[in-house]
């Protein structure tokens, strides 16, 4: 201290510290004469007592004007020490980045005036201090103060032009620095990080592009600021490093595909499409590098493929079509338990695109490999078969691609069949709206004949009886109208004849028998005309009400379709199928006189010419005169037995209800009114369908 104070005057220590600016500079420039003259002497010791002097009892004052003259006056030092200074700095630099958290604004800004001279002498020489200074110059770059932003952009552009001409700088020591920060919010340091990013990826010497991944999903957060500016810098380096990334042959693709997987996701339009533009650009050129991370990526695009934004969309189905287009082997990391849990967990996304595309996925799978997905078969199975009720009748088919690829185990195709009539049965207007759908390409995609075979073997035993009658009914009805079904109904034609025939009709028969219209249906479709006679008069021992009526109306309207045109032909021989003519003046004397069914089938039975016109044919559509071994007299009891079971369950149902009404004389009176209503609609045949 004694030294200092013998080579520098008291009235320049006085100035030094004096509240006008420009008495303090001109106290600076009398030290840098000292210094320099302490210099060229060599001097060293006396150079360090006036610089500890300058520290202690100036930069650390408690006085604001003391520290501000301390700061100058170190910059003032550095300058008079020219090339010599770099020996000095680790007792000038520190003090001056102390005084960056100074409470006051006028001496942070005098550090950053400091530094910006004491850099300029030293220049590379202060490497060693990056890392402070970073740290300082980002804090700075959003001080409260005007004056010291300014004062820190200078500084900032100084210490840049430094580290770019510096081969002593250490980007592994920056990058963690860098991370750490990536994610603050403030704008100014938005600002300052992006330049700095921007600066050091423009030295060739630097890879920062190795360095990416550290940073990459701090870049993306800054698409979404509220600030343009932030917005289209950070749109502007991340497009560069792209373009970067297309000419390099050495890139991590991993580590920053799980970075943009989740950024996918982002509430923000820009940092989305963004987002998956990136991912297109990587599935293009990642190659074997990026099949582990496949899944993820999937995971990614599906939901994007339904975004509200159109460019979105159309990237996204893009990504999506190249990635089908990949053939990638499993033992080198193609996860397909990861794919099928990603597209099962799409398969609720309330966008139908999306649930498409997650079927198509599994689709794609199954066919490319599967075994390995027959493995995963209990994971999925049951997420499989819910998309068979969805809205969407694209989603409905091509889950019944699926399911018809995966019923080739016969144990799987059951399990299909008892779950399509659970739900069935669970909601029946399901049954009535998609049914038909469901079932017929069903048939298209699998045989006919099996899935007929299936689902009657399930009916046969159904205990809920109402459900089996509209179920048998709805299969029936398919049977007789579908094109798709064309060859089931051709085989059954010749079931007198056809031992094929005769099997499939022995087995619809017996759940056909839940259903007496089905049934009598299924008889004149194979020509059994007698029996169907035979069907027709036992019904005399049953209850005859409006449901019944409802299906008899059917059958009369079915008779008048092209399925039956072979039977109407018939009719011009009487004489070769009276059992035929019997069966449908049985129909006729079942229905009442004033429906709309009585007069349709009186209108066709009339058509029919007398028996004297045809001469005497033979007697046909009888199983008396067949080979086959159909036995229909069991058969007939097999249908009464089940009627029977169908009177009981309906006693049993309605008791059932009485048992549990509490009903009051009035409601009692309106029930009664209701038993009114009903028996008048059935004896005056006004039914509806």
């Amino acid at each position: 201290m004694a030294d200092a104070l013998s080579v520098i005057p008291p009235s320049v220590l006085r100035n030094l510290s004096d509240k006008l600016y420009e008495k303090r500079k001109n106290a600076a420039l009398e030290v840098e004469g000292i210094v320099k003259q302490l210099a060229q002497a060599g001097d060293h010791d006396k150079i360090t007592a006036v610089i500890n002097l300058l520290v202690t009892e100036f930069a650390y004052s408690p006085q604001a004007n003391h520290r501000k003259g301390g700061l100058i006056g170190l910059a003032g030092t550095t300058v008079g020490l020219t090339s010599e200074a770099a020996q000095h700095l680790e007792q000038i630099v520190p003090p001056v980045l102390n005084s960056f958290l100074d409470q006051d604004s006028g001496v942070r800004y005098s550090a950053c005036e400091a530094l910006y001279n004491i850099a300029k002498v030293v220049r590379g020489d202060f490497i060693v201090f990056f890392n402070q200074i970073f740290d300082a110059l980002c804090k700075l770059s959003a001080d409260s103060d005007a004056n010291v932003q300014s004062a820190a952009h200078l500084l900032d552009r100084l210490v840049k032009d430094i580290v770019t001409d510096s081969d002593q700088f250490s980007i592994e020591e920056f990058i963690p620095m860098l991370r750490e920060r990536m994610n603050v919010l403030n704008p100014y340091v938005r600002q300052f990080l992006v330049g700095w990013i921007t600066v050091l990826d423009s030295v060739p010497e630097i890879d920062m592009l190795g360095f990416l991944p550290d940073f990459l999903d701090g870049l993306f957060n800054m698409l979404s600021d509220s600030s343009h500016e932030i917005r289209q810098q950070a749109d502007s380096a991340l497009s560069e490093f792209l373009q970067e990334i297309k000419n390099s042959p050495n890139v991590d693709y991993g580590r920053m595909a799980e970075i943009l997987v989740q950024r996918a996701a982002s509430p923000d339009e820009f940092t989305r499409l963004t987002a998956i533009t990136w991912i297109n650009e990587f599935v293009r050129l990642g190659g074997d590098q990026l099949v582990p991370y496949y899944a993820d990526i999937i995971g990614a695009i599906l939901p994007c493929i339904s975004d509200k934004e159109e460019k979105i969309r159309v990237v996204a189905r893009e990504t999506n079509d190249e990635l089908h287009a990949i053939h990638s082997d499993p033992a080198k990391g193609f996860d397909i338990g990861a794919i099928l849990s990603i597209a099962k967990r799409q398969l609720t996304s309330e966008w139908e695109a999306t649930r498409v595309e997650a079927l198509n996925w599994i689709a794609t799978l199954l066919a490319r490999y599967r075994p390995e997905v027959i493995t995963y078969l209990n994971d999925i199975f049951d997420s499989l078969l819910r998309p068979l009720s969805d809205p969407s009748d694209e989603v409905v088919l091509l889950v019944l691609e699926i399911h018809a690829c995966i019923a080739e185990d016969a144990q799987n195709f059951r399990y299909l069949v008892v779950f399509l009539i659970h739900t069935f049965r669970s909601n029946h207007i399901l049954l009535e709206k998609r049914g038909s759908l469901i079932i017929r390409r069903l048939c298209v995609l699998l045989e006919s004949e099996r899935v007929y075979r299936e689902f009657s073997t399930m009916l046969e035993d159904e205990n809920d009886l109402e459900f089996a009658s509209i179920m048998v009914q709805a299969l029936n009805v398919i049977l007789l109208i579908s094109y798709e079904l064309t060859n089931l109904r051709e085989l059954l034609k010749k079931a007198l004849v056809n031992p094929s025939g005769k099997d499939l009709f022995v087995c619809l028969y017996s759940s056909w028998c839940h259903s007496p219209m089905a049934t009598i249906s299924l008889c004149l479709l194979a020509q059994a005309y007698d029996h169907a006679s035979a069907v027709i008069h036992s019904l005399v021992e049953e209850d005859i009400d409006v449901k019944f009526l409802i299906q008899l109306d059917k059958l009369v309207r079915l008779l008048e379709a092209p399925v039956f045109v072979y039977l109407r032909l018939q009719l011009l021989e009487p004489g070769g199928y009276p059992w035929l003519l019997k069966a449908l003046y049985g129909l006729l004397m079942l229905l009442p006189q004033q429906s709309a069914a009585f007069k349709i089938l009186k209108a066709r039975l009339k058509t029919v010419p007398p028996l004297s016109l045809t001469g005497n044919s033979r007697s046909r559509g009888s199983s008396e005169n067949t080979d086959n071994d159909i036995s229909f007299a069991a058969n007939l009891q097999q249908f009464k037995s089940m009627q029977r079971q169908h009177q009981a369950h309906l006693i049993t149902r309605q008791l059932s209800r009485i048992s549990l009404s509490t009903s009051s004389p009035q409601d009692a009176q309106r029930s009664k009114g209701r038993s009114r209503s009903a028996s008048s609609s059935t004896t005056s045949g006004q039914f509806h369908h």
